[in-house]
């Protein structure tokens, strides 16, 4: 049981990427899901979550306006459209699932399961 995250590379800066998470094993709309990043040398942080109908979602600070998360449950994938990408972009891009609502304690980790391996993103000229 896990996710199986797709779509990471390397882009330019002011570029876009669309990643992808694919539930595997379990129903997706049972969830809530966050999409979380990390970058070498520091803690793992979540950039977004989206409840498990879709029609509510969080973002950090620093993606709002630039990231949107979306997710089709027929599909069993969550996705992250990313644009206006930057550098301090850079980092390995997770998504796991939650019961916890969005807006609580977004900071929980351990909150989240089904954590898959991650896809790597590189925001660089």
């Amino acid at each position: 049981l896990q996710f199986v995250e797709s779509g990471g590379g390397l882009v330019q800066p002011g570029g876009s990427l669309r990643l992808s998470c694919a539930a595997s094993g379990f129903t997706l709309i049972d969830y809530n899901i966050g999409w979380f990043r990390q970058a070498p040398g520091k803690e793992r942080e979540r950039v977004s979550c989206i409840n498990s109908s879709g029609n509510n979602t969080t973002y950090k600070a620093s993606v709002k306006g630039r990231f949107t998360i979306s997710r089709d449950n027929t599909e069993n994938t969550v996705y992250l459209q990313m644009t206006s990408l930057k550098p301090e972009d850079t980092a390995v891009y997770t998504c796991a699932a939650t019961s916890l609502p969005c807006n609580l304690l977004p900071g929980l980790t351990r909150a989240y399961f089904y954590w898959g391996q991650g896809t790597q993103v590189t925001v660089s000229s």
